[in-house]
């Protein structure tokens, strides 16, 4: 089942949110950080003709984020970008380095330090690995639903790990209220008053991807940019970005959400301009990474200004996904894609090969889009379970 809702003359403003945190400065900054990170490749951009063609459409390209620094999604990006900018304002740097923040004189400066969060698996783990990288510590907490797969990857880094009996949501607030009791150093991915740096730097952390992607291109402007959102943080940074880049040509950006997470697909439908929140929130989707009934407030104003079509799909469509990307057709290439990674790729082929569907979204022969595919195989038993295939 998919539902669309066209956000493009409902609840926009007639001047749109303030989008300055994403220009060209903040994308240079957070890529020229990441360059510096030992092993950093930008990751692939797939072509994908032979789907296209059958679409009707004119060229598919997917970001592949399983290969990011070795931590199989992309978060790594986020966490890593706002952990440096945490320690660059202790040891007062104007540029961030990593050779710099991991030296032995910024250890001896800084001390030990705890990084905590709360995560559905993938941020959880980028912070883990960052934490890592640095010599230093990490608490992650979990929700329940929380897969013993993903769990266990983010011990391997060092961290202490706890499964907490409750949803994402109410993790955020339980890890934010111990890192504040023990002295942790909270780097959350979603924000709430008088916590905004951090989620800031994460979601401009992001940007290397875009900014990867756009390149890639080599000078091709996709029609349209699929993306999915949970807290919303990655959607919020991406429109931001093209709101910047492409001001009024930009490509249009449909927002991707699991039906029963669907907060912001309620928040732009009720069309008060205020943020919903869906407080049964709980583990009833496989997209784990999605699953968050509360929209981060950073991310909020721009997707209800910018966003341009809101999409809500239940499982099988993801399921769609994960099948398409791992067994491609022709010599289209392979992407192994998890179930909170191929559901653009789901709404997409579900999308395109209806008529009414593709035209609600402005789909046609004419049409460039791009999409992300956020992570790998999260749990390969699930991934196996549902495309037949190994990752």
């Amino acid at each position: 089942m998919i539902e669309i809702f066209d956000n493009r003359n409902t609840s926009r403003a007639e001047v749109g949110c303030d989008t300055s945190l994403f220009a060209t400065k903040y994308v240079t900054a957070a890529k020229n950080f990441h360059q510096s990170i030992p092993g950093y490749e930008p990751t692939n951009l797939h072509p994908l003709p032979v789907l296209a063609q059958s679409l009707g459409m004119s060229a598919i390209w997917v970001k592949d984020e399983s290969t990011r620094f070795d931590l199989n999604a992309f978060k790594g990006l986020g966490a890593s970008y706002a952990i440096a900018c945490l320690l660059g304002e202790r040891l007062g740097l104007k540029q961030l380095n990593f050779s710099e923040v991991t030296s032995v004189q910024a250890r001896k400066k800084i001390g030990n330090l705890v990084f905590a969060t709360a995560t559905d698996g993938n941020h959880g783990r980028g912070v883990a690995w960052a934490a890592e990288q640095l010599d230093q510590q990490a608490a992650i907490f979990l929700p329940s639903h929380a897969a013993p797969f993903r769990v266990e990857r983010i011990r391997q880094h060092g961290a202490n790990t706890t499964v907490t009996q409750t949803n994402y949501d109410e993790s955020v607030r339980l890890v934010a209220s111990e890192a504040e009791k023990n002295g942790w150093v909270l780097v959350q991915d979603t924000a709430w008053e008088g916590y905004e740096d951090v989620p800031i730097w994460i979601m401009q952390g992001y940007l290397t991807m875009f900014a990867e992607a756009i390149e890639q291109l080599h000078g091709q402007v996709p029609t349209h940019v699929f993306i999915q959102a949970g807290v919303g943080s990655l959607a919020g940074a991406l429109q931001g970005f093209l709101v910047e880049k492409y001001g009024d040509k930009r490509p249009l950006l449909v927002v991707v959400e699991p039906t029963t997470m669907a907060s912001y697909f309620l928040s732009v439908k009720v069309g008060d301009g205020q943020s919903h929140t869906i407080s049964d929130a709980h583990d009833n989707t496989i997209m784990a990474c999605l699953a968050a009934g509360e929209n981060s407030p950073l991310a909020w104003p721009v997707l209800r200004d910018y966003a341009d079509f809101l999409v809500c799909c239940n499982d099988e469509i993801t399921e769609v996904g994960m099948r398409t990307l791992g067994r491609p057709a022709g010599l289209d290439p392979r992407i192994v894609s998890g179930e909170s990674g191929a559901v653009t790729s789901g709404v997409l082929v579900s999308t395109g090969s209806n008529e009414q569907l593709a035209k609600q979204l402005l789909l046609d022969d004419d049409s460039k889009v791009l999409l992300f595919s956020t992570e790998g195989a999260g749990d390969p038993i699930s991934y196996k379970r549902i495309t037949g295939i190994e990752p």
